[in-house]
């Protein structure tokens, strides 16, 4: 009975001092989130903020970006190499996670050399990192040099070398060092697909090399043999053969749509595969469009159709699955088709490290632009406001 009472106490309490205060509270806080939403309409739906978009990666990676920060923070190799290690032979996540380490470090060090310009310095100056916090130590990338210098029998240290150096050369495609960078870059990458012949990252990194190196159909075929005999139905190596055959490299539009379709028609279940021709369509669009409706053409409207069926076949947690959905996203926009555009965004909101975004001089704005149109687009075709379809 006492405990009755002891209730009954804590219930007025609440009701006359703690209730006002938090009801206070909670109109002061819709008020905020009524200005927020007049800025950026996707707050009403649960969206991430323009300003906390996430643009280093595709999609959220827990271990990758707590072991980034680790490393960048103390500059000690450690950390990443262990998290590389721990993911094994799941050859997409390591595909994807390898990318990410690489250009986090390219970053890190072209920040480095500005800042040392800046100051007038011969070496490297403090920057800011991949952490949010500030730096302890100099950061200048040393932990990735540290750790293919110290362990250069690691293959994931290798790895992640091949592609920063892929990086490098990309920073300076004018200079007379570009292709000496690519070619050391192949090199590494040969190291460490003998390291470990099973792995295709690496032979997925001279797919970048080979286009930028303008090899041969043959030699550029026989690599992609190579690649495919250790994972046929690898989405990141599709993705990045794809533009050898695009008409801004070595091929043309309808080599890049047959590889894409090719691909497509043999892909398995669960695969991805069939949303390649998707990024092929992406690759050849015109510079100014002047066909009214070509986003509701039956060759793009195929195209995004392959692609959410490839999107709802693999698990949610599929590492290169946020590539397709941001893709997903830019097209469904333009083709007027809101309530789909906002299924993608509900699966994929928060990071924007990914074409199409990438392309543009800032991807959380661009991003934030199409996701404000879908949300229009969206409540103006009678979709209920603050309700996903």
């Amino acid at each position: 009975m006492e405990a009755l009472f002891l209730l009954i106490a804590l219930a007025a309490l609440f009701g006359v001092v703690a209730y006002p205060a938090m009801r206070r509270r909670r109109l002061r806080q819709e008020g905020r989130q009524g200005l927020v939403q007049a800025v950026d309409p996707g707050a009403g739906y649960g969206f991430v903020p323009a300003e906390q978009l996430d643009v280093r990666l595709p999609g959220p990676d827990r271990e990758l970006v707590e072991a980034l920060e680790e490393s960048q923070r103390t500059q000690d190799w450690e950390p990443v190499a262990r998290m590389l290690a721990l993911t094994g032979d799941e050859y997409e996540l390591r595909w994807q996670r390898v990318q990410s380490l690489a250009g986090a470090a390219a970053m890190e060090l072209a920040r480095a050399r500005e800042r040392a310009r800046e100051a007038g310095a011969e070496g490297p100056a403090d920057v800011v990192s991949f952490s949010k916090e500030r730096a302890a130590v100099q950061q200048d990338a040393r932990w990735l040099r540290q750790w293919r210098a110290q362990q250069p029998h690691d293959h994931g240290g290798a790895q992640v070398y091949a592609q920063f150096l892929v990086f490098q050369a990309l920073a300076e495609p004018g200079s007379a060092d570009h292709r000496i960078i690519l070619e050391e870059a192949r090199n590494v990458a040969h190291d460490a697909a003998q390291l470990a012949p099973a792995d295709p990252t690496p032979h997925i990194t001279e797919l970048h090399i080979a286009r930028r190196l303008n090899y041969r159909e043959a030699d550029f075929a026989s690599l992609w043999d190579s690649v495919r005999r250790l994972a046929p139905d690898h989405m990141g190596a599709h993705l990045a053969a794809l533009p050898y055959w695009s008409a801004k490299s070595m091929g043309s539009k309808e080599q890049a749509d047959g590889f894409a379709r090719a691909a497509a028609a043999h892909a398995p279940e669960g695969s991805l595969l069939a949303a390649l021709p998707l990024f092929a369509a992406y690759d050849h669009l015109p510079e100014v469009n002047m066909v009214r409706g070509l986003y509701a053409s039956e060759e793009i409207s195929h195209a995004i159709e392959a692609a959410e069926y490839a999107v709802d076949q693999v698990d949610d947690d599929h590492p290169v699955r946020p590539h397709v959905l941001h893709l997903l996203v830019w097209f469904l926009v333009r083709a007027e088709r809101y309530g789909e555009a906002m299924e993608a965004l509900a699966a994929v909101d928060g990071h924007v490290g990914a074409v199409p975004w990438v392309d543009e001089g800032d991807p959380a704005a661009t991003y934030a632009a199409y996701r404000a149109l879908a949300v229009a687009g969206w409540e103006s075709t009678g979709g209920a406001r603050a309700s996903q379809p």
